[in-house]
Parts: structure tokens; sequence; C-alpha cells
């Protein structure tokens, strides 16, 4: 194989593995001690200290107002929550983990004699959905670079306020 061959081959096999490994980016910024979400505002806004270091628009559940408080109502909850997990092979590129249900959001539901739910994340928007408004099950839908962003900058602990 001549020089130049070998040179476009290998130059197609960098480009190739740096296109995979891209989904998972380095940040060495400043430490995210809190994430603020405005869901009528549509903002997701990272903060270090008091400091606001990115913002983020994003989707939300099929039934965006409101405090979640059923499996499958569509809504997002509200309140003070933590981030309890980092998932690298979510089906929706990457994803963060809302500790929701808290013993509260536990305790209403079983009083209505329902399940509270689960699984809310802050997610990557796959293809199928770009573009499409409030198509989640309760999550925040960012773009997929965002969450790439978002999925490098906050770590498990890191405290989140969801607001109406």
């Amino acid at each position: 194989m001549g020089y130049s061959r070998r040179f476009v081959l290998l130059g197609a096999i960098g480009t190739f593995l740096s296109a995979c490994a891209s989904k998972f980016r380095v940040y060495r910024g400043p430490v995210i001690t809190k994430i603020q979400v405005n869901k009528g505002q549509r903002r997701l806004h990272l903060f270090h200290n008091d400091q606001v270091l990115k913002s983020y628009r994003f989707d939300l559940g099929f039934a965006p107002e409101g405090h979640k408080q059923f499996e499958g109502d569509g809504k997002t909850p509200e309140g003070a929550y933590r981030i309890s997990f980092k998932n690298p092979d979510s089906r929706f590129h990457l994803s963060i983990k809302v500790d929701y249900p808290n013993a509260r959001d536990i305790a209403y539901a079983q009083r209505m004699g329902k399940s509270p739910g689960g699984d809310i994340f802050i997610h990557g928007t796959p293809k199928v959905y770009a573009g499409k408004p409030d198509w989640t099950w309760g999550c925040l839908a960012v773009t997929n670079r965002e969450m790439e962003d978002i999925y490098a900058m906050v770590n498990v602990g890191t405290p989140i306020y969801i607001y109406p």
C-alpha cells in the first residue's frame, strides 16, 4: 500500500474513532454546585455557587404543567432532588437521573392508591423526536450535543431544584 493510501486510511480511522469518543467530553471548569430548572421558562441552569455557568433550553413531558404525582402522568417533578446516577448507555444518547420520587412523593402516591413512577432523567433527544415539543414522559430533554456537555459537567450528588 502506498504512503498516500496509508495516510488516507489512518486519517479515516482517526476520524471514526474521534467521532465515537466525542460522546464523552471532558470538563475542567469549576464544579457544578447546583442545577436550577425553570419549567415555565424552559431553562435549565448549571451553577457554580451563585454564578450561572451554562443555560440550556429543554422539552418536557406531554403534560408539562404541575408536579409529577403518578406513574404515566407525563409531568416533571417540582421541588428539591439530587442527581443519583449517570447512564452512559442511555437509549436517549446520555442521561443523568433525578432521584425522584422522594419520601413525600411516595407517601402521596400511596395515599392515592397509585405508583409515583420514577425514571426521571435529563437526557438527549433521538432524531425521531427532534423539533417536537414536550414529547417525554416527564423527563427533561436537551439536544444530544448539550447532553454531552451536561453529562461531563454534572456529578452524582449534585442538587437539582425544579421550579414551576
